[in-house]
């Protein structure tokens, strides 16, 4: 097959504009943007389609006091291989996220300063926790990567959830509770929503629990001072005119042969479609035919997390004088965890907090007021009265956004990988799936997205030149 020529959108004989290239993007997302970049490198004509009015999917970035924040998708850490080249291909500077100080934990109504990881909550927990951690990864070693279900026990993780787990561990309340840290701050939900199967192969996608969960060496050791948003903004500058906002995508029509895509008032003739949405955003696109059955109850069975991010500015980070980090553990609703996120010593100062899981479900039911009102509580609570008098504040609650439907990635049930998995990612005729949550490694993250777009554009040209042959 030789590649279309490459046309710009054009305006047909009624009201719809219909254009014919050779692979339609839909999602202007991290990982969509990545694989248009790869298809229009190697020569395809490609149109990317978004339903926001902004490219970025779930990274999104703001300011607040003048200071640039994140209010999606966040840091990058070692091992994240792809994003940071592709960071570095974009001129995409990062800096080190802030660690100096004693962090602080706020566990069973009493704050306590400590360092590393895991708060020093008592010598039980810590023990426990460690246990935990040991019997965890000795599971996640047997789930091989991309393909959970062929683990030996695959059916057996599944049919448990976390908590499920940890029952059966005898875990301690506080290891418990720290497990509900992570589950909120890594897929939005609580321990008793997702499987077993799930946690463990996403562990192993990330190289383990302290990979996942450390600052220094782990995935939040740094962060792009410009926001990560910029890295689509960038991408999108290059593709220019083929990228189409504000035009959802509501019908793919598709043969072996092809597919036509009505996207907005545009429609889109092509040889090849790469779906790049959150899998159950899936399910908001009508096909056909219908897709194959897994293909086609897969969106019902792989909801969002839920999950909220607050940013506060004051005028100056006082908690660095009291020798603080910012980084903060708590077991208390609603903000269960911090970061500061301020430029420098002299101001302003920013401190970032997570609202994720049951927290986050119950902080969307309040007024506006009401949930400024709760976050500035629990960071007075943290680092003193100081922290009730900001001079800025912003909050997004991803639950709330319609083209992401709950956040940061996918909160997979017990149950949906060894009855469903197998078609998370596999091509379905001409219709390719991207976004991270198809990513063998790091899924949920941006470099999940990258690595995730650049695979389905590798599928694309291979089936291009299969069929060129």
């Amino acid at each position: 097959m030789r590649p279309l020529c490459s046309a710009a959108v054009r305006r047909g004989d009624g009201d719809a504009r219909v254009t014919d290239v050779d692979v339609v993007v839909v999602g202007a997302g991290l990982s969509g943007l990545t694989a248009a970049r790869d298809l229009d490198a190697a020569g395809l004509s490609v149109l990317v389609t978004e339903a926001r009015d902004r490219v970025g999917g779930r990274t999104l970035n703001a300011t607040v006091a003048g200071v640039n924040v994140d209010l999606g998708g966040t840091f990058i850490g070692p091992g994240q291989d792809r994003v940071g080249a592709l960071a570095a291909e974009l001129g995409c500077a990062t800096h080190p996220t802030r660690t100096a100080g004693d962090n602080l934990a706020f566990w069973n109504g009493r704050v306590r300063r400590y360092s590393g990881t895991i708060p020093r909550v008592s010598p039980v927990t810590l023990a426990d926790v460690e246990r935990v951690r040991l019997q965890l990864e000795r599971i996640m070693r047997r789930v091989p990567l991309g393909r959970p279900w062929d683990a030996p026990d695959a059916a057996e993780l599944d049919a448990q959830t976390v908590a499920s787990w940890l029952e059966k561990a005898r875990a301690t309340a506080g290891a418990r509770s720290l497990v509900g840290v992570i589950t909120k701050t890594a897929w939005g939900c609580e321990p008793n929503e997702i499987s077993l199967l799930h946690f463990t192969h996403y562990l192993h996608a990330c190289g383990g629990l302290n990979p996942m969960v450390d600052t220094e060496g782990g995935a939040q050791q740094d962060h792009f001072p410009e926001g990560a948003q910029q890295l689509s903004v960038r991408l999108a500058d290059k593709l220019g005119e083929k990228v189409l906002l504000g035009a959802p995508t509501t019908r793919i029509e598709w043969s072996e042969d092809g597919a036509t895509v009505t996207a907005g008032d545009t429609i889109i003739n092509c040889r090849n479609v790469i779906v790049s949405v959150p899998p159950a955003l899936r399910g908001r696109i009508t096909f056909a035919p219908l897709l194959p059955m897994l293909h086609d109850v897969l969106p019902q069975r792989w909801p969002q997390g839920v999950i909220s991010n607050v940013y506060v500015a004051y005028e100056t980070p006082f908690w660095r004088a009291a020798g603080l980090s910012g980084q903060v553990v708590s077991d208390a609703a609603p903000i269960y965890g911090t970061f500061d996120t301020g430029p420098s010593d002299d101001g302003p100062g920013v401190l970032l907090g997570f609202v994720g899981g049951s927290y986050a479900r119950d902080f969307a039911t309040l007024p506006p007021a009401e949930r400024k009102l709760r976050a500035l509580s629990a960071f007075a609570t943290f680092f003193g009265a100081a922290a009730l008098n900001p001079i800025d504040y912003i909050e997004q609650q991803w639950g709330q956004e319609p083209w992401s439907g709950g956040g940061p990635t996918s909160a997979v049930p017990p149950g949906a990988w060894t009855s469903y998995g197998r078609a998370l990612a596999a091509p379905v005729g001409p219709i390719h799936w991207a976004g991270s949550e198809t990513a063998d490694k790091w899924p949920g993250y941006l470099d999940g997205a990258v690595s995730a777009g650049e695979r389905a554009a590798r599928e694309i040209r291979t089936r291009v030149q299969g069929v060129s042959a």
